[in-house]
């Protein structure tokens, strides 16, 4: 058990940024998800900059390596793209 105030702080914070972590990355693979699933074109279009936006912001915080992200980038714009043809 902690023994000093700082180290109590420490673990409310740590609690608190792990939750905050959990939900922006679960929602962001939620994205990609619905994102694969899509058939049309028009409509993964729309949502390609979202869900690129929120990898960016995943790899900004340190929740996913930056070179993660780009590679999801890259492949979910390859998605997109064969959707058009």
């Amino acid at each position: 058990m902690a023994n000093h105030k700082s180290s109590e702080k420490r673990i409310r914070q740590t609690s608190t940024r792990r939750i905050a972590n959990r939900y922006h990355g679960k929602s962001t693979r939620t994205a990609i998800k619905k994102l694969r699933a899509a058939t049309d074109y028009e409509e993964a279009f729309e949502a390609l900059p979202r869900v690129s936006s929120m990898l960016d912001k995943l790899a900004k915080r340190g929740i996913i390596h930056k070179n993660k992200a780009a590679n999801l980038k890259s492949k979910l714009a390859l998605h997109v793209n064969s959707l058009r043809a």
